[in-house]
């Protein structure tokens, strides 16, 4: 009978030790918990392999003495405690609704092929190498136009400018197309001929520019296949957040 109780003992500890990777003070950690890290950490690139599973196994038996000690001292009934722990579940959860909503309504390869596009289209079909000068008076921006006609160097000139992001570099504002300036800027811009400066100074919101237009050429747009990933991504944030405010504008709020 001893023989039989013990081989019956046995069985029974091998069937928990398939169902568990390990018990920690009488309280076991289920395979599945394994298991689950595993999925996780393949979605990041890893392979599943016995050197993964023998480190993952080495940390949730850490999380597990961990935890038994954190709950032996009560912490998990501190306010505090409890206040963070329920804002990771509310996290937690509202991430697993944006996945969700984007599983259910994935951006299509049509839709990031119409954004391309359009964004193709405002883009233009020209691009402008600029430089300026911005001041914040209309004299000083006459002023400045006045030594630019006497023979002064506009990138001299330019180490005066208000615009912090250009002065120290000559004015130069790189290549860009009309759509990233202000109208005012822009109009005044496209205008000009490559080598010539506007004699009349442009006012827009941020003061008064001189503008010279150094070059031209024809967009340098890059290919969808580059782009891809980030139009997909853009469209993704403008998906949610239009779900976020359709379902915040149908709360029954009182």
């Amino acid at each position: 009978m001893r023989i039989v109780a013990f081989s019956l003992a046995a069985l029974a500890s091998g069937a928990v030790l398939a169902q568990n990777i390990a018990v920690v003070n009488n309280r076991p950690i289920p395979k599945a918990r394994e298991d689950a890290w595993v999925k996780q950490l393949q979605q990041q690139g890893q392979q599943d392999t016995p050197e993964l599973r023998k480190m993952i196994k080495e940390e949730l038996i850490r999380r597990e003495v961990f935890l038994q000690e954190a709950q032996k001292r009560g912490l998990a009934e501190k306010p505090e405690v409890k206040f963070q722990l329920d804002v990771q579940r509310q996290n937690t959860l509202i991430q697993a609704l944006m996945r969700d909503e984007l599983q259910k309504n994935p951006i299509t390869d049509a839709q990031i092929q119409a954004e391309y596009e359009k964004q193709k289209q405002a883009a233009g079909s020209k691009e402008y190498r600029a430089r300026h000068i911005l001041v914040e008076k209309e004299d000083e921006a006459k002023a400045i136009v006045a030594e630019l006609k006497k023979g002064a160097k506009f990138e001299e000139l330019a180490k005066k400018s208000k615009d912090p992001g250009s002065a120290n570099n000559g004015g130069d504002l790189d290549w860009a197309g009309p759509d990233a300036y202000v109208k005012p800027f822009s109009e005044a811009m496209v205008k000009l001929e490559k080598g010539k400066f506007t004699e009349t100074p442009v006012q827009t919101q941020f003061g008064w520019h001189v503008i010279r237009l150094d070059d031209v050429r024809d967009t340098q747009f890059p290919p969808l296949a580059q782009v891809q990933g980030q139009i997909r991504e853009a469209l993704q944030q403008q998906r949610v957040q239009a779900f976020v405010e359709g379902l915040r504008k149908n709360a029954k709020v009182q």
